[in-house]
């Protein structure tokens, strides 16, 4: 396969974010194990599965009585496709997540950049702690979309510019803007997830308010859907308790 040439990349405009399940090892039954073994020792999996009700239960006691530990024994590895600038939100979130993210340093970072459309509130009223954000104009939304197109195009003709030159990736990186699209590999558990969540994503269930940048709580919400069907009684515990992490 051929590479592009240089010249001929064109600039990718998205307001999307993807979110991938690669692989995992989480159940309800995990919470399960790891919880009884302290009282019953080893079980089966039958016998996990005998009483659903009782395993129900057993999971939203712990969710309300924030017994963490059993809800730390399973594993989710996403694939994300993001703004630099949601990246650098989320490692802020360092227990129970592993990172891997692509390198400027190693490889020819693609010229793909995030715009938000027209579902993107764009004006913030209030001050910090007591804001919250509104529609924009016809003429705000034409002004925003402009100016990023604008400017991430001199901004990418610039790096290769200096690539063309021979300057290192590392450097020439500098004048790439934190709204290109980064990916990673992230990986954790379902406790460090609850705690991503609680802080990530606004929920009318939620004890405790939050108020995430939207395109972080984009990610959080695609997460939340997959890791939702993997474990239906612990989602559902999270969300009967407030949405706080145990």
């Amino acid at each position: 396969m051929t590479e592009t040439p240089a010249d001929d990349l064109k600039p990718d405009f998205r307001s999307d974010v993807t979110v991938e399940l690669v692989k995992h090892t989480a159940s309800d039954a995990d919470v399960l194990f790891a919880a009884r073994v302290s009282t019953i020792g080893e079980q089966s999996l039958d016998e996990l599965n005998k009483d659903p009700e009782r395993s129900k239960g057993l999971i939203n006691y712990l969710m309300r009585d924030r017994h963490g530990s059993p809800f730390e024994h399973n594993s989710m590895t996403f694939f994300i496709s993001a703004p630099i600038f949601v990246f650098r939100e989320f490692m802020r979130h360092r227990v129970g997540w592993s990172y891997n993210e692509e390198s400027g340093r190693y490889r020819e970072l693609q010229p793909v950049f995030y715009v938000p459309d027209e579902s993107r509130k764009l004006v913030q009223e209030g001050r910090p702690g007591k804001y919250r954000f509104v529609e924009g104009s016809a003429a705000q939304q034409e002004l925003v979309g402009r100016v990023m197109e604008d400017s991430y195009r001199q901004a990418y003709e610039a790096y290769q510019e200096m690539l063309a030159a021979g300057v290192a990736r590392e450097v020439a990186r500098a004048v790439l803007p934190v709204g290109l699209y980064s990916s990673m590999y992230a990986t954790c558990n379902a406790r460090s997830l609850m705690h991503f969540l609680g802080l990530r994503t606004q929920h009318e269930l939620a004890k405790v308010p939050s108020f995430p940048q939207r395109e972080i709580e984009m990610v959080g919400e695609k997460m939340e859907a997959e890791w939702a069907r993997l474990m239906p009684l612990t989602h559902a515990a999270f969300n009967a308790n407030g949405r706080v992490a145990p």
